[in-house]
């Protein structure tokens, strides 16, 4: 009655303009108020470690690289991530550079060059990212070639991984010696990563977390069978799996080789300015470089751009924001001699996988680094290259089928023809970004072929309801 008296009333209300997000604290707090939680991000901020750890070891053992000052730097990098995007943002090797720097050749890349192809790389993220043109790039590459590459690079990390668990390993030749199986027993033998990767599925399952469905507040099942089961799921789900497994590794080294404890030296190394002269611009662009920027392009901005539109709805990162960060890590961290570094869709896949919900996973990964480069220094290197590699296998076979998961949302057979073949070509030929370039013709290809001929150009094919109603009337 009181509307139809007043029929020019206004009536106000309190919605804003624009979605307010919550704080970046806001999240983080949550998490940490359940135990739970806390124990998932400890899991989950061992989940890239798979890749970071032999890179980081080859390029220390072959080419010299201050171990100390990597740490403290990819420190600071996860520590800040973790707070400004709050997701499980990795922080790894900048692959093909350091796959360039450890080959086999006459000659090594030193640390001046891979600090010059760094900065290459990341002065080219940042122009694309500050202009804008990064998310032009983004926004017009086909979603089934952005899966095609995260398939390739899911299945090249899970073929590796079997390769760690298999076979023995030399990091510092960047070799695999298929005549050399693995033993059995031992302390790093086919026994402990087989025990390790059935532990890691009896607690974590195919990935689906029961904490994470209890907290968007799923109902207990009434069945009392029922029941029980999903509380033995949520005793294993809450388990850190992940972290137990890293840490009994880590006191496997120990074991390995006693001796550690004698050559560890207390104190980080010191800082210092790298002086990059113009052979080594030369060099560090021409060799390593170019190869790494379609690489970071393709994986560290546009595939972790999409994979966490897909883990965190609502949280999907800019590829502007993704693309100014890598630059501003190694703009700053190369010139001191720390190693390359890009975010990566096989960490983020590898982080989630084992309880990494927020930035929470990588601050505590963070700390650790700092603490570890900080306290041990350059000596810690030791310890790395003791690490059992099956341990590390089983932990990368994870990150590298979580992130070809990615692809399962892909359901027309046309999208899915241009996925595989981009996936095909990418593994075929070791390189993701011919394997992009291949994929994107492919798809253009394909829509041409349903356009119409219309005089000397193309006009689109009519829609299937179009058609439907012309062929009633």
């Amino acid at each position: 009655m009181e509307d139809q008296d007043h029929p020019n009333s206004i009536t106000t209300t309190n919605t804003p303009l624009l979605p307010q997000r919550p704080p970046w604290h806001h999240n983080l707090l949550r998490r940490l108020s359940a135990k739970t939680a806390i124990t998932a991000e400890l899991s989950g901020a061992v989940g890239d470690l798979g890749t970071f750890i032999p890179i980081v070891l080859a390029l220390t053992l072959i080419n010299h690289l201050d171990l100390s000052t990597t740490l403290i730097f990819t420190s600071l990098y996860n520590i800040t991530t973790g707070l400004l995007f709050n997701i499980p943002m990795p922080v790894q090797p900048m692959k093909s550079i350091a796959a360039v720097a450890t080959a086999e050749s006459s000659s090594h890349l030193t640390i001046p060059q891979i600090s010059a192809a760094g900065i290459s790389t990341a002065a080219v993220l940042l122009l694309l990212g500050a202009t804008g043109l990064m998310s032009l790039f983004y926004n017009f590459i086909p979603l089934p070639v952005v899966r095609g590459i995260q398939l390739s690079q899911g299945l090249s990390f899970a073929f590796s991984a079997i390769k760690y668990i298999r076979y023995e390993q030399d990091f510092v030749s960047s070799k695999t010696n298929s005549s050399d199986p693995r033993s059995f027993f031992g302390l790093d033998g086919i026994v402990l990563a087989l025990s390790a990767l059935c532990f890691l599925i009896l607690t974590t399952g195919s990935g689906d977390s029961v904490l994470q469905h209890s907290e968007l507040g799923e109902s207990t099942p009434e069945n009392p069978s029922s029941r029980r089961v999903h509380r033995r799921l949520r005793m294993l789900s809450s388990i850190p799996g992940a972290l137990l497994v890293f840490l009994v590794g880590l006191a496997l080294c120990f074991l390995r080789d006693p001796s550690i404890i004698k050559d560890l030296r207390f104190g980080p190394s010191k800082i210092q300015l790298v002086k990059i002269t113009w052979e080594d611009w030369k060099i560090g662009f021409l060799r390593a470089a170019i190869p790494q920027i379609p690489l970071t392009i393709m994986n560290s901005v546009i595939a972790v751009c999409k994979l966490s539109a897909d883990l965190f709805p609502g949280r999907e990162l800019s590829a502007t924001t993704v693309s100014v960060s890598v630059g501003a890590m190694n703009l700053v961290g190369c010139w001191f001699g720390a190693m390359p570094v890009c975010h990566g869709a096989g960490g983020l896949a590898g982080q989630y996988r084992f309880g990494g919900r927020s930035g929470l996973s990588v601050v505590f990964l963070g700390l650790g680094k700092l603490v570890l480069g900080l306290v041990f220094g350059n000596s810690f290197v030791r310890i790395l290259n003791q690490f059992p590699v099956g341990i590390l296998g089983v932990l990368l076979l994870f990150a590298g089928i979580e992130l070809a998961m990615a692809s399962r949302d892909i359901n027309t057979k046309e999208e899915s023809f241009v996925m595989l073949f981009c996936a095909a070509v990418s593994l075929t030929a070791a390189n993701a970004a011919f394997g992009f370039c291949c994929g994107n013709v492919l798809s253009l290809l394909l829509k041409l072929r349903r356009m119409e001929c219309s005089g000397f150009g193309f006009r689109r094919p009519e829609s299937k309801s179009t058609a439907d109603d012309e062929n009633v009337v």
